[in-house]
């Protein structure tokens, strides 16, 4: 069995550490919903604006690029992991930009996804282009996909147009970046604000879900989850992120602070809506815990005496 880097005291929210492409193929679990921020590979030496100040674009040697076939090899290699952990009703989001976006929706074509929807997050506060030479980079796109064309999805339609004024929501989301709260545990170079997970979440899940993120950094899927009522389970390569995961787990394990946090996620319609939503979600009853045993298929074949 895997020993976790970290198991919450509820057992709702758990990390692993190291390669997922190695540890997915070794347990059997499935999921509800899987969110993926692989990498952009966009560290290119190039520079923007942060907080006022210049700074390199660059994120570390994992999102560097080695070309375009390198590019779609990772992306199918993750992805058809990642769709072997879905339950056959599962989705999946992947968000990503023109960088590694395109190979993304290629490649969920290529295996049998079902794309559902092209989300366009347009960030309410990008920072400026200040070559002046291109548009403001002001959104990123997430995929919205099922698993297979034949098995229909969840999707929460009725808390969506309540979201939005009573009217169907579109594709395009205009939402803030992450706020000064959400980085009480440090900051991670490409960290997901709470408002989009959240929203994310409610609408193609249902209480108590499992929800994995394969490249789970500072893990905002897995508090936007726990927030929200559903488990988690989160890999990543660097013990410096699942040590910041770790510590905002702990953090909203107090409640004052769990409740705080949820009045302060905006995309609502106001601060007490996502506390009422929660308390009057119909209740579902997922039996399964979370399973890091060794799938039997890979157990060594007991010899004859």
């Amino acid at each position: 069995m895997i020993k976790p880097f970290f198991k919450s005291t509820d057992k709702n929210f758990y990390l692993l550490h190291g390669d997922t492409m190695a540890l997915l193929p070794q347990f059997d679990h499935k999921f509800d919903m899987i969110f993926a921020d692989p990498p952009y590979f966009l560290s290119n030496n190039g520079l923007s604006i942060q907080s006022g100040k210049i700074v390199s674009v660059n994120k570390g040697k994992w999102d560097k690029s080695g070309g375009f076939e390198q590019v779609n090899d990772f992306n199918r290699k993750w992805l058809k992991l990642a769709r072997e952990k879905m339950k056959d009703d599962g989705t999946i989001w992947i968000s990503g930009t023109m960088h590694n976006i395109f190979s993304v929706g290629q490649i969920l074509n290529e295996l049998g996804f079902k794309i559902l929807n092209v989300i366009t997050w347009q960030k309410s506060n990008p920072p400026p282009n200040f070559s002046c030479r291109y548009f403001t980079y002001s959104t990123e796109q997430i995929i919205w996909a099922r698993k297979s064309e034949k098995v229909p999805h969840y999707y929460n339609y009725k808390l969506m147009k309540q979201l939005n004024g009573n009217k169907q929501m579109k594709d395009v989301w205009k939402l803030p970046a992450i706020a000064p709260w959400e980085k009480s545990c440090g900051k991670h170079p490409t960290q997901k604000p709470l408002v989009v997970l959240t929203r994310l979440i409610l609408a193609s899940t249902k209480p108590n879900a499992w929800i994995l993120d394969p490249f789970t950094g500072s893990s905002t899927t897995g508090i936007a989850a726990n927030l929200a009522n559903r488990r988690f389970l989160g890999i990543d390569q660097e013990e410096e992120f699942l040590t910041m995961s770790k510590n905002r787990k702990i953090e909203v394990e107090n409640p004052k602070i769990a409740s705080s946090y949820r009045q302060k996620i905006s995309g609502f319609n106001d601060k007490k809506e996502l506390d009422l939503f929660l308390i009057e979600e119909p209740s579902v009853e997922y039996k399964s815990e979370l399973n890091l045993a060794k799938r039997k298929a890979d157990l060594p074949i007991p010899q004859l005496s």
